[in-house]
């Protein structure tokens, strides 16, 4: 089954090889199915990491991606191997939050989005970052993120 509307995406359905870099990524997106209704679209990445920008040592997180459409949404492979560029970049856990969220925000325009990243302890203390554009459109039905406070994440 071949769709032409799909036509223009680089990476869905094609050989592709992690981007060097965040910077590097292709980002996708595809038309929203839906306009106009409130519906929450969720991605959880259990494995992230990246490295920390003094030591070079890995730093690991759950992240969480919840937003609300508009005319886009995010392709899924394109977002997967945004994710892992971020292996060997290094950021403090505050920086690689906000880039993910800002970069998903420049590209989509969404109707409302939220990140929680729950960073896993370096030196014995979890950081855990959240972000969201703004209050949540009335009456959208938006669940926890599910992800417990530190006890040994797992």
């Amino acid at each position: 089954m071949t769709d032409t509307r799909y036509d223009a995406l680089q990476q869905l359905g094609r050989e592709s090889r992690m981007p060097d870099s965040p910077e590097a990524a292709v980002l996708e997106r595809v038309a929203a199915p839906s306009r106009g209704k409130n519906y929450v679209v969720r991605f959880t990445c259990p494995e992230f990491t990246s490295l920390c920008p003094i030591t070079g040592q890995p730093d690991f997180a759950h992240v969480v991606i919840d937003y609300i459409p508009d005319s886009w949404i995010v392709e899924s492979k394109s977002l997967k191997l945004y994710l892992g560029s971020f292996r060997n970049h290094g950021a403090f856990h505050e920086a690689c939050t906000l880039m993910i969220a800002e970069r998903l925000v420049d590209l989509l325009a969404p109707r409302w989005l939220r990140i929680g990243a729950y960073w896993y302890p370096r030196g014995g203390i979890p950081i855990d970052v959240f972000w969201q554009t703004g209050a949540p459109p009335e009456g959208a039905y938006l669940p926890d993120q599910g992800v417990p406070p530190y006890r040994g994440r797992g």
